[in-house]
């Protein structure tokens, strides 16, 4: 089974910032969802290599060397295939279109060297592969494909500069391409009333160049200027990908299914937006300069607390289009990555309470009023509901940021982060001069305050424990200092680092916390889970920010 599957590491992202696709150094596309991040798969091979469905064009070349590489500054994705008969290249993208227009995959495959025979297969397998689907060969360089299913009809067509023919529900083509000559497709889906991309002239070459265009603009506008500005570009083109251009929000991933660990359960649907990592993603566009997205965003967040429940409460996460209700089923019918099931799309996770997000939520809408533009008057009435019911609410047990499935508890950082929110809010109504019961949220948060330090302090081994009653200690502790909840240099946060360091580090990388003597997260070598994570990015540009502030400090040049 192993050899059905790529290493997950090895895949390369394309997106048209409504949807994104995944690549395979053998220039299979294992992975993409249309119309939108959150839409069904049209192919998911890597959910199941024989059901899921599979964009693929190769080079017969045999044992040939695979490289993938970006264009610099852009999200154009290059796989090369090198080999003593000949080297071709294999170009990926989507453009970034305005709203209305088809979105659209075009993929241009060339011989740098030598006389090279190719091989294109496209099987699209609609709804997650349970929906049938129609195949129609309108000539011999257009298929159009219809799948229908329960989340509806769907229609792709597929454009080529070579001849097509049709074998079982897919499209399928062989042909030689000599020195420096090549063959495009282009797959769009086709919307009524509007008119085919892929059948303008010369719209391979001329939506290349506007999309390698969008995306240099784009990382023109970056303000980071440190010592790793390739990587953090790099880093800020995927956050880039990951952001729904509609809506403004940016998904946790853009995947589903892919396992914690092979052969496991947690098999969790990311393609939706946490307000935790919503607010961190505020923080780190900010830090970038990105602030129309910052904007965007903030708007987004601002709706969904306009959309608070009637109690004044949020809930942990939405779809991108902030709809609530995201039920979660399975597909017994996907094997799963390497035969990891259950595969699950939806996320129940929705309706848990993870009372650090208000924390969160208040540090990015108080850093947003500061640097980006001053919350209004109706977003801070709204503020003060969420305010009060933390002020309610804080002592109860929940999931934590974990979201463990374990049963409630009272988490440090759930606690911690709920005195956050209040503190934040206490300074926004200071500096705003907005009215707010102050005194009320003054007492509530010194209460909290002592709570921390009387019930989820250990005297004996000197450290703040995960939970009250616990003798666990939890990596998101790490935040204290930096939330400013505790100093830097207090001699409780020392020794609570200190054991940190002995009892989660492993070769410089931190375990999430421990359960007995094992630990919860897999350290393998290789990448798992949905692949890419926006929380891995931004934790890139917060240590390259901080590194170089602390280098230059110390007087090394940049």
């Amino acid at each position: 089974m192993t050899s059905r599957y790529a290493p997950i590491e090895d895949y390369g992202i394309i997106g048209d910032l409504h949807t994104v696709a995944l690549v395979g150094k053998d220039g299979s596309i294992d992975f993409l969802c249309l119309p939108s991040f959150d839409s069904p798969s049209v192919f998911a091979a890597l959910l199941d290599a024989e059901r899921g469905g599979r964009f693929q064009i190769a080079p017969q070349l045999g044992e040939a060397a695979r490289k993938q590489l970006y264009l610099p500054d852009t999200n154009v994705l290059l796989t090369r295939f090198l080999s003593s008969d000949g080297v071709a290249e294999l170009s990926d993208f989507m453009p970034v279109e305005d709203g209305g227009q088809a979105h659209t995959l075009v993929r241009r495959v060339k011989t740098v060297r030598g006389e090279i025979r190719f091989r294109m297969h496209c099987d699209p397998r609609f709804d997650y592969a349970r929906a049938t689907h129609s195949v129609e060969r309108r000539s011999d360089r257009e298929v159009i494909f219809i799948g229908r299913g329960g989340a509806g009809k769907l229609t792709l067509r597929l454009c080529s500069s070579v001849a097509m023919q049709l074998a079982d529900g897919a499209a399928v083509a062989e042909f030689t391409l000599g020195a420096d000559e090549s063959a495009s497709f282009v797959l769009e889906v086709v919307m009524a009333d509007e008119p085919s991309p892929g059948r303008q002239p010369d719209y391979e070459s001329e939506a290349f160049k506007q999309t390698v265009n969008f995306w240099r603009r784009w990382v023109d506008r970056c303000t980071y200027r440190g010592r790793w500005r390739e990587t953090v570009n790099r880093s800020a083109l995927t956050l880039k990908l990951l952001t729904s251009r509609p809506h403004g929000s940016i998904v946790a991933s853009p995947t589903f299914g892919l396992p914690e660990n092979i052969g496991g359960v947690r098999n969790w649907d990311y393609r939706y937006t946490w307000i935790r990592d919503s607010s961190f993603a505020l923080y780190g566009l900010m830090r970038l300069g990105y602030t129309g997205e910052a904007e965007a965003f903030m708007r987004w967040v601002m709706a969904r607390v306009d959309e608070l429940e009637p109690d004044g409460s949020l809930q942990i996460m939405y779809g991108i289009d902030g709809r609530h209700a995201l039920p979660e089923e399975t597909l017994p019918h996907l094997e799963g990555y390497m035969g990891s099931r259950p595969v699950r799309i939806g996320n129940a996770a929705y309706s848990h309470l993870q009372l650090d997000i208000y924390g969160e939520l208040m540090d990015a809408v108080y850093l947003y009023d500061k640097y980006g533009s001053p919350i209004p008057h109706d977003g801070w009435r709204n503020i003060v509901r969420l305010i009060d019911w933390v002020c309610v609410h804080w002592r109860e047990q929940d999931e934590g940021i974990w979201e463990v499935r374990g049963g409630r508890q009272e988490f440090l950082y759930s606690r911690v982060m709920c005195w956050v929110a209040i503190d934040r809010a206490i300074r926004l109504a200071g500096k705003r001069s907005f009215p707010a019961p102050l005194a009320r949220w003054h007492d509530v948060r010194d209460t909290i305050y002592r709570d921390v330090y009387e019930r989820f302090w250990d005297p004996a081994r000197r450290v703040f424990v995960q939970a009250a009653g616990s003798k666990a200690l939890d990596a998101a502790s790490l935040l204290m200092p930096l939330i400013r909840f505790v100093s830097p240099t207090d001699p409780r946060w020392l020794s609570t680092l200190h054991a940190i360091e002995q009892d989660l580090v492993s070769d410089s990388l931190v375990y999430r916390y421990r359960l007995g003597d094992d630990y919860t997260d897999g350290l393998t070598g290789q990448h798992l889970g949905n692949f890419p994570q926006a929380f891995t990015h931004l934790a890139l540009i917060s240590a390259a920010f901080d590194l170089d502030r602390r280098l230059s400090a110390a007087g090394h040049a940049g």
